[in-house]
């Protein structure tokens, strides 16, 4: 398939939509928590930001894990309301699938649909920079859908 041009540049979609165009629309902002923190605090902060993940980062800029209200939901039913006093460690995710800046747009959406996962923290030489989510990924598609319309 032929990448089709027009004046502003390529639009198909797959071959022209990189991580770093959807994080210049959203923001780089990145709120993270140390994996020490206990849930109880986890969960202040996914309310105090309406987020539902954050990355686990002892500096803010390494990645050690992630943790979404889902983790602490499947740890509230297995191991009752004693986990909201325990460290964020003990609940996240420690294998994290992670994309740079100039990955596809595309092939990120792909591997967070056969995963089944909806947060991806970017990085840039292997610091923190910024982190998209799945409902980043269509919000980009949609806007991308709604300028080739116009």
């Amino acid at each position: 398939m032929g990448e089709r041009w027009r004046p502003d540049g390529p639009t198909d979609y797959r071959l022209s939509m990189k991580i770093s165009d959807v994080v210049r629309g959203k923001g780089d902002g990145v709120v993270t928590i140390r994996p020490d923190d206990t849930v109880e605090h986890l969960l202040s902060v996914l309310a105090e930001h309406r987020i539902g993940a954050l990355v686990v980062s002892d500096d803010g800029a390494s990645v050690s894990g992630i943790v979404s209200e889902r983790d602490v939901v499947r740890h509230l039913q297995s191991s009752g309301a004693a986990v909201l006093g325990g460290p964020v460690s003990a609940i996240m995710t420690s294998e994290v699938t992670t994309c740079g800046p100039d990955d596809d747009v595309a092939g990120l959406a792909q591997t967070m649909t056969d995963r089944r996962i909806r947060h991806v923290p970017v990085l840039v030489d292997g610091q923190l920079v910024a982190i998209v989510s799945i409902g980043d990924i269509v919000k980009n598609r949609i806007a991308v859908l709604e300028n080739e319309r116009a």
